[in-house]
């Protein structure tokens, strides 16, 4: 096989359908559109959604709930998995930097730390919210807790 030689899949292409080009194409004074109509038009475009008449899958769903444009979303960490995190990468401070060089926040994320798990390192943190459970647990581990905002 040479790049010379090689050619579609027999009957895979298909010749380009000529539209418009007079009674001698073939395609007659329509062009193969059919009778008059608004699809016959020119700049023709179908409604986006439209189902034939058929009421449109938007509509016959009905709707739930509500979105909060006040929500604030946060990253969650537990106590547990700060441990664990602290000894893998030797973090003696949790800090949004810190999280993002070591590819565990996006660089807009926002943390908060949860009481889940157990803390025995002493540890600082600055975070952007913390639960009072992870708070103490914290401070009874000889660690500080400063809230960014």
């Amino acid at each position: 096989m040479k790049l010379h030689n090689l050619q579609p899949a027999k009957g895979s292409v298909h010749k380009e359908k000529r539209l418009g080009r007079g009674e001698a194409s073939g395609k007659g004074g329509t062009s193969t559109k059919g009778n008059k109509g608004q699809q016959s038009r020119t700049g023709y475009q179908r409604k986006m959604a439209h189902e034939g008449g058929q009421m449109p899958i938007q509509r016959r769903v009905p709707k739930r709930g509500f979105k909060n444009i006040n929500r604030i979303e946060y990253k969650v960490f537990n106590l547990g998995q700060l441990q664990q995190l602290s000894e893998k990468y030797n973090l003696a401070e949790i800090t949004l930097e810190n999280l993002y060089i070591n590819g565990l926040i996006a660089q807009t994320d926002r943390v908060k730390v949860l009481g889940n798990g157990e803390l025995t390192a002493k540890l600082s943190f600055r975070v952007n919210a913390i639960s009072e459970k992870a708070k103490s647990a914290i401070e009874t581990a000889g660690g500080s807790v400063e809230i960014i905002k």
